[in-house]
């Protein structure tokens, strides 16, 4: 079809750094490279950002998609909907215009043809990516990941990117490979020049700078944690790989040389392990962890179902672990390459017998950055496995986040002793509640005194390990361990509230929905309907949690899973308070969006009406 007659022309208003835009491309063609110069130059303008990758579960040849929302308000949780299509691959462009409104526009390369009865209200800029690349010299198994270099150029120019902070971006991606960075940005910049000399300029969204914020940077969940245990002093990590999480650990193994070095004799103070599957990963943790290092893991949700032996000995030895969960779509293999929070429920029961686990629900960035060094002050203080459990959003998606703080405490080591501490104790066994908090005290190996060593045993055990299965014994054991996990609720993070204006209405979420839950409030307010907000980041819950529920009418509780697993904890915890929480799940493996919030509240809200 020529592209004559495809040619309109938007009437609407302009619309200035608000709109969303998805790439669409296949799988393995070098996109990901592409679509992040992108974020990133619409980053260093200032401009409010975020970008999702969302892609399939093979290594290359299907269909993938790059969503960058742009929003002046801040609200850049993921959306239903389209503003901007940008088609590489023609399998998916049918589908595509489907999410666009009127006035959409749709970037599409010249070896895409639009079929016939093509939609009348959409703009459509065709791009000569075929016939650029006739004019550049590349080898022939580069030359597609190249063209995606033109349409960034293209769309870029377009919508008013500026040249230079592509420039920076591109400087960005490829750090130290100057020529590759060259060769990309020429690229670039002849897709620009194409379109600042052939295109007219026809649908109404652009861009604009805004004033640089200064304190921001842009990185993923994973890499914050992978980070944040390295300053949390991390001395052992055991794992195997599995999406989303094994990023995790790949950001810690390329900073370990540099933040875990001895000064004095130049050695990596941490020793990072892959192992042969998650049961070993789980046992070497452990085995770490009760040699006295601060030790943990990471997986997802089918890694953890190998691990739950390993953790019950954990958790009945009292051995300080640390296991993060990347969340994805279960059950079995699942979407390994979708989000959802469907292993709370799991991850708080996990383990035959009568256990209590702690369970820390990171946010944000930050927070995965924070609470992977906190989790291992908490593993060691309480003397049990800490959960962290994040999803593939935050883990795996880049994120706009203000810039790391150092942790502000002394590393804390619980109640660990050595030969000068164990000989003021008269008595002392491993497992003896000398405090009266549930804590006991703990030796490890290198400490030289006689007294020091114990037989460590899943089986039943006395205060000084010694084997024992007396009734009595068992019964004051397990209370212990109760009791001392009960002690930990009111040390965990706080759940964070954002005040409407006298809401009797309560929303309570947890992680990655964060932002698509704030702008759903925001809308709501809008709307003339006031709301708090509640994110819960630690399970057993507060004190504050059950003063929340307390104070409104009714509380609906948003989560990404099928059955409202939080929903469900929070009705155990807080029995007495369970007729004032409705649960409101979604399930279908992308993340929260506040047009879905909304709309569920409001159709909710109709019965009190």
């Amino acid at each position: 079809m020529a592209v004559t007659e495809l040619q309109s022309k938007s009437n609407l208003a302009p619309v200035i750094n608000d709109f969303c835009m998805t790439v669409c491309t296949v799988n393995g063609s070098g996109s990901a490279t592409a679509n992040n110069i992108i974020y990133r130059a619409l980053f260093q303008m200032g401009i409010p950002v975020s970008g999702k990758n969302i892609f399939p579960s093979n290594i290359m040849g299907m269909a993938t998609w790059f969503v960058i929302r742009v929003n002046d308000e801040g609200y850049t949780g993921r959306v239903p909907y389209d503003d901007i299509v940008v088609a590489m691959n023609p399998s998916t462009l049918l589908y595509e215009t489907s999410f666009l409104p009127e006035g959409g526009v749709i970037f599409y390369a010249d070896h895409i043809m639009i079929p016939e009865g093509h939609r009348k209200d959409l703009i459509y800029y065709p791009m000569p990516i075929k016939e650029l690349m006739k004019s550049v010299d590349v080898p022939r198994n580069l030359v597609a990941y190249m063209e995606n270099m033109l349409y960034v150029g293209i769309v870029s120019q377009v919508l008013g990117v500026e040249l230079a902070e592509l420039r920076r971006a591109v400087d960005h991606q490829f750090a130290k490979r100057v020529a590759i960075a060259e060769s990309n940005f020429d690229i670039i910049k002849i897709g620009y020049d194409w379109a600042q000399a052939n295109v007219e300029k026809r649908d109404r969204f652009v861009v604009e700078r805004r004033p640089d914020k200064g304190n921001l940077i842009m990185t993923d969940g994973n890499t914050a944690a992978g980070i944040g245990t390295l300053f949390g002093g991390l001395q052992f990590c055991s794992w195997y790989p599995i999406t989303p999480a094994t990023s995790m650990v790949e950001a810690a193994i390329a900073k370990v040389g540099e933040l875990r070095k001895d000064p004095v004799t130049g050695k990596t103070t941490c020793v990072i392990l892959q192992v042969e599957d998650e049961l070993a990963a789980a046992g070497a943790a452990l085995g770490a962890g009760w040699a006295g290092l601060r030790s943990m893991t990471s997986t997802s949700g089918p890694g953890v179902c190998l691990m739950a032996e390993n953790i019950g000995l954990a958790y009945f030895t009292e051995t300080p672990l640390v296991i993060w969960n990347v969340q994805r779509v279960g059950p079995s293999t699942g979407l390994p390459t979708r989000t959802a929070q469907g292993d709370l429920s799991f991850m708080y029961n996990i383990g035959h017998g009568d256990v209590n686990h702690i369970i820390l629900l990171p946010g944000t960035v930050n927070e995965c950055f924070e609470f992977a060094w906190k989790s291992l002050d908490l593993a060691e203080r309480y003397q049990t496995p800490i959960f962290v459990l994040s999803d593939l959003d935050l883990g795996m998606n880049t994120w706009v986040t203000e810039k790391f703080e150092y942790p502000n405490t002394p590393i804390d080591r619980g109640k660990l002793i050595w030969e000068e501490e164990l000989e003021k104790f008269e008595d002392w066994g491993r497992y003896m509640d000398i405090d009266g908090d549930g804590i006991p005290y703990r030796t490890v190996m290198g400490n030289k005194s006689p007294r020091s060593a114990y037989f460590t045993r899943g089986t039943g055990h006395d205060v000084y390990g010694n084997y024992n299965e007396d009734p009595k014994n068992w019964s004051d054991m397990l209370h212990r361990i109760e009791k001392k996990l009960k002690g930990a609720i009111e040390k965990l993070p706080k759940p964070v509230v954002i005040k409407g204006n006298n809401a009797k209405i309560g929303i309570i979420g947890m992680g990655s929905t964060d932002d698509a839950i704030k702008e759903a409030q925001a809308v709501l307010a809008k709307k003339g309907i006031e709301t708090d907000y509640m994110r819960i980041r630690a399970l057993p819950s507060s004190s504050e949690v059950n003063d929340f529920i307390n104070e409104h009418e009714r509380n609906y509780v948003l989560e990404l899973n099928r059955d409202g697993q939080l929903k469900e904890i929070l009705m155990l915890e807080h029995s007495d308070l369970s007729e004032k929480l409705i649960s409101l799940t979604d399930i279908g493996g992308l993340p929260m969006t506040a047009v879905w919030a909304v709309e569920n509240i409001l159709a909710a809200e109709e019965k009190y009406a």
